[in-house]
């Protein structure tokens, strides 16, 4: 992109903040008081019962966090460790089961004396892991892969635009989706570029994109313009490209049809939700279409044996069937609260919102089961759970907190 296409981009991201969220959202991300009866307002929260305990395990801190930038940044965890980075800060591991600090990476301009640390280095995007790599990019284009079991660096490349994705890793290679709509692969072991694709950027589009997702010789990429296309992993040639939703609309914000969550690959099937309130059900190898559903956001996709659970633009949460995309319960409580995409905890679905509260919903009938706080600041990043059922969040802050379900 042009410099001049950049700060224009830049310049209408922005604006478009402001025009979705409302000036009253908005104002509520910087403080601002919330009043009742106000149809702009985030919705007060209601008083709820709980119907499950949830176990605060522990907390951290990342570093400074990303503050006002809307980059999303979240931890990923893999191997009994949660990997996190911060604008400030750098990459840290920590123990999943206790937050005992395991490493941390701060990054240096190559070529510097080598015992002084860069702080000019931001690391936007949230940390990617597998093969043995933890892997994070920068506002400035750069990639980073780390030893996942020591921290230490194993190369570095860039790329032409800011990385607030978390990149892929597996398949032998790095995957890395740049702010520019370009996905560049690098050999894993050496970070020798191996191809890249790219796609055009609308010229409006929400803040924010996430990673591909990997399959069988696949990488699978949700685009700004409302389509997913499937990639060959060996050279990046597409090999099919199907819409989730039709960037249509008499105005730029009109076809905002962005597809900023990770795409979900159960087996042969790949789950893909727009910002223009659509998810589609995809079959996998051939790009067919299996079902459509009219409820969506730009957010990731929470999945549990027989839901999916999605977040639209104005906080209204949905479990809708696996099968067949029907909308089996909604959940307006949250309304206007800047939700994260969505995550399943056991039976249970988990959003975060603005003002820094965990909600979990019941997954089959989406009523409130729980609340938590952390620390009080917004979490944009959707919550990540391990394979052992527990869930981390990471606010603006750089916090990280840990809970299981009791």
């Amino acid at each position: 992109m042009t410099p001049s296409r950049t700060a224009v981009r830049a310049t209408a991201v922005l604006l478009c903040a402001f025009a979705l969220a409302g000036c009253s959202t908005v104002k509520g991300w910087f403080g601002g008081k919330k009043d009742d009866g106000k149809p702009n307002e985030p919705v007060e929260l209601s008083e709820i019962s709980p119907s499950v305990s949830v176990a605060k395990l522990w907390s951290a801190r990342a570093g400074k966090g990303e503050g006002r930038m809307g980059v999303r940044q979240g931890p990923v965890i893999a191997d009994g460790r949660v990997y996190a980075a911060a604008i400030e800060g750098g990459v840290h591991a920590f123990d999943l089961q206790t937050g005992k600090a395991v490493w941390d990476y701060l990054p240096m301009r190559q070529g510097e004396d080598s015992g002084k640390k860069d702080k000019d280095i931001r690391l936007s995007g949230g940390p990617g892991a597998g093969e043995g790599l933890v892997v994070v990019g920068g506002m400035d284009g750069e990639v980073i892969a780390l030893d996942a079991s020591s921290g230490a660096e194993k190369w570095r490349a860039k790329v032409g635009n800011e990385v607030i994705a978390a990149p892929a890793v597996g398949l032998g290679m790095v995957f890395v989706r740049s702010n520019d709509g370009r996905v560049t692969a690098f050999d894993a072991a050496s970070g020798e570029r191996r191809w890249f694709w790219t796609r055009e950027v609308p010229m409006l589009s929400v803040r924010g994109n996430d990673s591909p997702v990997l399959g069988p010789g696949y990488v699978f990429v949700g685009s700004d313009d409302g389509s997913v296309v499937a990639l060959s992993a060996t050279d990046g040639r597409p090999l099919w490209e199907q819409a989730v939703a039709q960037a249509e609309g008499r105005t730029e914000l009109d076809r905002m049809a962005d597809i900023d969550g990770t795409p979900i690959l159960d087996g042969s099937t790949l789950y893909a939700s727009s910002f223009k309130k659509q998810t589609l059900a995809i079959d996998a190898p051939s790009g067919r279409p299996m079902w459509n559903s009219e409820h969506g956001g730009a957010g990731r996709i929470g999945m549990g044996a027989s839901r999916l659970v999605v977040s639209d633009p104005n906080g209204t949460v949905f479990g809708l069937d696996k099968a067949g995309g029907s909308a089996m319960w909604q959940q307006a409580g949250l309304q206007r609260r800047n939700l994260t995409g969505a995550a399943v905890q056991g039976d249970y679905a988990v959003v975060g919102d603005f003002d820094g509260y965990v909600h979990w919903l019941k997954l089959d009938d989406g009523q409130f089961a729980a609340r938590e706080r952390v620390g009080g600041k917004a979490l944009r990043a959707a919550p990540v759970v391990s394979s052992d059922g527990i869930l981390v969040v990471q606010n603006v802050e750089g916090e990280l907190t840990a809970f299981k379900l009791q």
